[in-house]
């Protein structure tokens, strides 16, 4: 390499860098705004009603404001350690989520195709929803949840990682579905009905791939 290309050389793999870190942390911004909105909405509780009902999603948000002020009366502070530590966290999670899969060969593609796919087919997911959906309006996502643990899947999951993993598959989620009179976070028959099969089979609920 000559001297002349080192600064362009460089510049892109500082570009790249940055590119990488901005798109790990659009990532990791969406998984704690889900994963916290997620915390407060379980904080209602079911067995009540009115005003009452949702004192415990207000406490929880009270809870995130003042943490939150805490956070920003830190920062404030220019307390070097707190500020130079928060980023390097905050960039080393973003960094490591926009990570390369390694490529396996040999022994180590065996495993994974054992171990199933990260990323199934998006197809056979919609084939399952709509098994699961039968002739009602949709399937809430606890119910999905509840089919992938009870055929070994989906091990130490909840609603919010099953919800990213469908996102991932462009399957959108709708954050109310009402099945059975009962309004909860759910794939809608609309929304499958726009994601056709390509080969046109429904798929049995007895048999589930590795969503």
């Amino acid at each position: 390499m000559t001297l002349s290309r080192l600064p362009r050389t460089a510049a892109r793999r500082t570009l790249r860098s940055a590119d990488r870190l901005a798109r790990g942390s659009t990532l990791l911004a969406r998984r704690l705004g889900a994963r916290l909105a997620d915390w407060v909405a379980r904080g209602r509780r079911r067995d009540l009603t009115g005003w009452r009902a949702a004192l415990g999603p207000l406490v929880r948000l009270t809870a995130l404001a003042g943490l939150g002020w805490v956070a920003w009366r830190l920062v404030q502070a220019r307390v070097w350690w707190i500020n130079w530590g928060l980023a390097g966290l905050w960039a080393g999670i973003a960094w490591h989520l926009t990570r390369a899969p390694k490529k396996q060969s040999g022994e180590g593609k065996e495993e994974a195709v054992e171990e199933g796919r990260a990323l199934p087919d998006r197809d056979d997911v919609v084939a399952l929803l709509r098994a699961l959906a039968g002739d009602r309006p949709g399937v809430h996502l606890s119910t999905l949840l509840a089919h992938l643990q009870q055929h070994g899947q989906a091990g130490g999951w909840k609603v919010t990682d099953l919800r990213l993993r469908l996102e991932a598959l462009h399957i959108p989620v709708a954050p109310k579905l009402k099945v059975d009179g009962v309004p909860k976070r759910g794939v809608s028959r609309a929304a499958l009905d726009a994601l056709p099969l390509l080969d046109g089979q429904e798929e049995s609920p007895d048999a589930s791939p590795a969503v």
